[in-house]
């Protein structure tokens, strides 16, 4: 069966109290957890913007076997790769075997805090590629440079603290062309929940990239992150997803958006028919259940779902006892 887990919205809780739904997800069937790595949240009522790297820490010391790593870290602004690479590497080397390191390509929501020109989606998918050229030198152990790349430099260094084996490159797209890169040059993929035919398309892309660079495509992770709103009732589920993710009726690329008020002001023409075939908003456990299978049907072996309400207690229970022992 398809690993079932809890994604942790860093953007949208107190990293305290999102420590305790994560141990309590633990308890209940949840067998990973998807950190998001936000320097700010998508709209103000979200409210948090929680250091990813220090709560990852914490929740490998409280958790027992959950896996977990970031949904996702850009490594090209606010971080140099070097330095996402030596906190990955250290994560890893305190829980061998649970940390995967999740890479994208940014938005700017996130990575302008440092200022700079923000580039075009093609230049940012190359800084990434070269990102994770330098992440992967440096996770050898070996003395390495990066004194010949376009966007990065790094002088003559190593890692010295190292996990038994490197932690999986997983990276998060959208899109065929990066499907097909990572499949060729990372360990996983990581993509968000869209309609059947695209993600089918991106898994084709991924396999296809597997293939050429000599991998089995049916032996690498494909993580698909799944907002939905569940409640106890159709009118406070669909409250939720308006006040807390009015994001998720946006069916537009948000990459470009630099500010929580900005998101704020276009969150005001969202309505609830925005977020059909985009998310599912409903009462019925039957009904989650039934989405969720679809996309362990469709071929993703670990699915990470993040209820947008604030009723997150209810939900991983709800969930742990009536949803997951139910998958096949």
């Amino acid at each position: 069966m398809a690993t079932i887990g809890y994604a942790a919205a860093l953007e949208q809780f107190h990293p305290t109290e999102l420590l305790e739904y994560s141990q309590l997800a633990e308890q209940h069937g949840f067998k990973g957890i998807m950190a998001a790595d936000h320097f700010q949240p998508w709209v103000p009522q979200q409210g948090h913007n929680g250091f990813v790297w220090s709560w990852m820490a914490a929740l490998g010391a409280t958790t027992k076997e959950v896996t977990f790593g970031p949904g996702v870290n850009c490594p090209s602004f606010r971080y140099h790769p070097a330095v996402i690479a030596q906190a990955a590497a250290t994560q890893a080397a305190m829980t061998p075997g649970r940390f995967w390191l999740g890479l994208g390509s940014g938005e700017a929501l996130n990575e302008h805090v440092v200022g700079g020109v923000w580039p075009e989606p093609h230049v940012r998918l190359k800084m990434m590629q070269e990102a994770i050229d330098i992440i992967k030198k440096l996770f050898t152990g070996k003395v390495a440079r990066h004194d010949d790349g376009k966007y990065f430099t790094m002088e003559r260094v190593r890692l010295w603290t190292l996990p038994p084996e490197p932690c999986p490159i997983f990276v998060a797209t959208a899109g065929p062309i990066t499907a097909k890169w990572t499949g060729e040059n990372c360990d996983g993929i990581i993509t968000p929940g869209a309609g059947l035919e695209k993600l089918k398309g991106l898994l084709d892309a991924f396999e296809k990239g597997a293939r050429a660079g000599g991998k089995d495509p049916a032996k690498m992770p494909k993580l698909l992150q799944l907002h939905l709103s569940w409640a106890e009732t159709q009118e406070e589920a669909t409250q939720n997803a308006l006040t807390e993710w009015p994001n998720g009726g946006m069916p537009f690329p948000k990459q470009d958006i630099r500010s929580p008020e900005d998101f704020a002001e276009i969150a005001k023409l969202v309505r609830p028919e925005n977020y059909k075939n985009r998310m599912l908003i409903s009462p019925d456990l039957d009904e989650h259940r039934d989405y969720i299978q679809r996309f362990i049907d469709l071929g993703f072996d670990e699915i990470h779902i993040h209820n947008v309400g604030r009723n997150q207690e209810q939900f991983i229970k709800a969930f742990g006892e009536q949803v997951i022992p139910k998958l096949h």
